[in-house]
Parts: C-alpha cells; structure tokens; sequence
C-alpha cells in the first residue's frame, strides 16, 4: 500500500466529513443529553457512519451499472457537489447538501439522533458517499488485484475516519469550550481549501475521460 494515495484518501475523506465542523451542531442536537447519552450517541453515529461508507464503497459500482451511469460523468457529479460543500466550509457554513434547516427543526423532536440525521446525512452524506465511489474506482478498470488493494486502502481509510469522528464527537463539550466558533471556523476553512482542489482534480479526470482531446 502506498503511502501518498493513501494519505490522500484519508485527507480528502476527513476534510468531506468534517467531524470538527460537525461539533457545534453535534452539541446543539445533544443538549437535553447527559455525558453518557452523548457518549453513546456518538459511538451509534460512528458506527453507524462506518457501515454506510462500507456499504456504499460494496455497492457503488453496481448501482453506477445498474443506472447506466459512467464513472467519468460520476467523476463530474461527485466533483461538482463535493466543490459546493468546499465552498460552504470556506463560508465557514453547513452546506445544505449535509444538513438542511428543515432537517435541523426535525431532528429537535427525535429521541434518537444518533443515525438519521447525525450518521447521515451530517458525516456520511451525499459527498462523503460520493468520494468513497470515486476513489474506489479511480484509475478507471482496475485489474483483480489492484481493485481490491484499493478497496481494502479506502475500507481502512473509512475506519480511520470514523475513529476521528467519534473521537471528536465523544469530546466535543471540551473541543467547543477550547476552540470555541472561531477556532472551529479556522479548521473548517482550511479543510475546505484542501476539499476544493480535491474536488477539482476529480471534474477535471471526469472532463478528460469523456473528452479525450482536450487531454491531447
């Protein structure tokens, strides 16, 4: 396993998640809790978390196939909506592809909120979904044997992840009265930046495999 991909798996997928950023809507959600709710709520959520990227990461390619769907016009897709949760982070907002107001007022009135809307759609969504896809399959047709070396990088990257979440989320009381809104707006801007150029480089790869000239 190479270390560079790897890493950059690992930093385009954190910066999707944003487990920082998720903190002050985690305390917000949370705020009825006692320690022990809210620690059990975010282990629900990471596990939680983590079976939906594994299952996405299983399924993806089939359900692309079953939907006629080419990776190339996904890799656009996948980088167009993953360019506008980059720019709410550089806001420093949610974007509402994560976590819509509606969803907000909703999820006040659930008992649980450990998976709908906290797993999904606020860490695991629609651009973390996405980019576990595109890694997976990027580089085109894999042979056997790097496709699952690939698959096996991004399920480890997506434990990896879910550990930081979690760990972010079991001490978000402490992380919010440390960084407060300031400091957790620095980090979100900074991920966005990163996610930004990541989503650029997975348009451009699309843009090229379907228009093979503009490569030439």
């Amino acid at each position: 396993m190479e270390l560079t991909p790897f890493l950059k798996i690992f930093a385009g997928l954190l910066s999707i998640v944003n487990p920082l950023g998720s903190v002050p809507i985690f305390l917000g959600l949370t705020a009825g809790m006692n320690e022990e709710e809210r620690n059990r709520c975010a282990k629900t959520a990471a596990l939680a978390m983590a079976v939906i990227l594994s299952t996405s990461a299983l399924a993806g390619n089939e359900i692309l196939r079953f939907f006629g769907i080419g990776i190339d016009s996904f890799r656009i897709g996948g980088g167009v909506l993953i360019l506008l949760l980059a720019i709410s982070m550089l806001h420093a907002k949610t974007s509402h592809v994560k976590h819509t107001p509606d969803e907000a007022e909703e999820a006040v009135a659930k008992e649980d909120i450990s998976v709908v809307p906290l797993a999904i759609p606020l860490l695991a969504g629609p651009g973390a979904i996405s980019s576990v896809i595109l890694y997976l399959t990027e580089g085109g047709m894999l042979s056997s044997v790097s496709y699952y070396a690939r698959f096996a990088e991004v399920e480890i990257v997506i434990v990896l992840v879910c550990l930081v979440s979690w760990f972010f989320l079991r001490l978000a009381v402490p992380i919010g009265d440390k960084l407060g809104a300031t400091g957790i707006n620095i980090a979100s801007r900074i991920m966005g930046l990163i996610l930004s150029a990541i989503a650029i480089e997975f348009i451009a790869a699309g843009i090229k495999g379907l228009f093979p000239s503009v490569s030439g």
